[in-house]
């Protein structure tokens, strides 16, 4: 008689998608979403766990004998303890490559919109600014090309390889920092500092760790040129908030463009929430969400659970 796992998803309303039920004998509850607090009690007679954000640390853990697999419905995993996780023989999967077309285009949404200063020109409309304007057009804003402007990237896995494509089929030159070895003759690999102060684009795509955490803050703020954009995609903890806001209210960088936060949702106070500037674009972390990148992540999801469950598990992490 085959076992049959016990499968509970933990936030299914993260995911607007078709959800398969995978191929094999199991139960399979579901949860449109859980506080942190719930997620041992909903989880006690799980074998599978399926989280997009709710954190299942060691404690947790501890407490659920009877877990054999997390699948991770994105590509971080720092809702995870890892290391607990390798104690107790728990596999963790995530997900992986599955928006490549929509985050690339989303950064160079907020690239564009920043360079063109859409935000300010818009507000000037709604303003009545052009239906009074002596001319036929408004000029009160700058306008800058992305063609000619070099494009910094940290990081260069997939998604910074996706970002680097459409940079140059835009005319931008593309440089990246990263600590492996990039084999792309396309872009030129450069140093931490040259790419703070040679870039006029920079743009993020590394995980949050432990080493990566506040990676831009004041100094390096201060480093990069005055008529620079940073753009953000990746992880809100990777950016000091307090000083991304002194620098974008002071003119220490042209702008800034954010789909993410460091506490998500954020608290009312947070630094960033709170600008009202023309040059900081704040997106609520919909860059990865387009309809065909959230049905290609649910598939994978169900192709990791059934990896796991044949005995050869896929996308594993730790």
């Amino acid at each position: 008689m085959s076992i049959v796992q016990n499968i509970v998803f933990l936030d299914r309303d993260s995911l607007i998608a078709n959800v398969r039920r995978p191929a094999f004998a199991h139960a399979w509850t579901e949860y449109a979403a859980t506080a942190a607090g719930e997620a041992v009690a909903r989880l006690r007679d799980a074998t599978i766990a399926i989280t997009n954000k709710v954190p299942l640390r060691a404690a947790d853990l501890a407490r659920l004998p009877q877990l054999k697999m997390i699948a991770v419905a994105a590509t971080g995993t720092d809702i995870v303890d890892l290391a607990a996780c390798r104690e107790r023989g728990i596999v963790v999967a995530n997900i992986r490559h599955y928006a490549v077309h929509t985050l690339p285009e989303h950064v160079l949404a907020l690239m564009l919109a920043l360079r063109r200063n859409l935000i300010a020109y818009r507000a000037d409309i709604e303003a009545g600014a052009w239906q009074t304007s002596a001319r036929f057009c408004l000029l009160d804003h700058p306008i800058a090309d992305l063609a000619g402007s070099r494009l910094g990237l940290v990081g260069y896995g997939a998604l910074g390889q996706s970002v680097a494509r459409l940079g140059r089929a835009f005319g931008m030159e593309v440089c990246v920092y990263t600590r492996s070895e990039v084999a792309d003759a396309q872009v030129r690999q450069v140093g931490w500092d040259e790419l703070l102060e040679t870039s006029d684009v920079i743009s993020l795509h590394l995980p949050l760790n432990g080493q990566t955490r506040n990676l831009i803050g004041a100094a390096e703020l201060a480093r990069m040129k005055p008529s620079a954009l940073l753009i953000n995609t990746a992880r809100g903890g990777l950016v000091d908030e307090a000083a991304l806001a002194h620098a974008l209210t002071h003119g220490v960088i042209a702008g800034a463009g954010f789909d993410v936060l460091t506490q998500e949702p954020p608290p009312a106070d947070n630094a960033l929430l709170n600008l009202r500037l023309p040059n900081f674009i704040l997106t609520p972390h919909t860059a990865w969400a387009s309809a065909q990148a959230m049905q290609v992540l649910a598939d994978q999801l169900i192709d990791n659970v059934e990896a796991w469950a044949a005995g050869a598990p896929r996308n594993v992490v730790g």
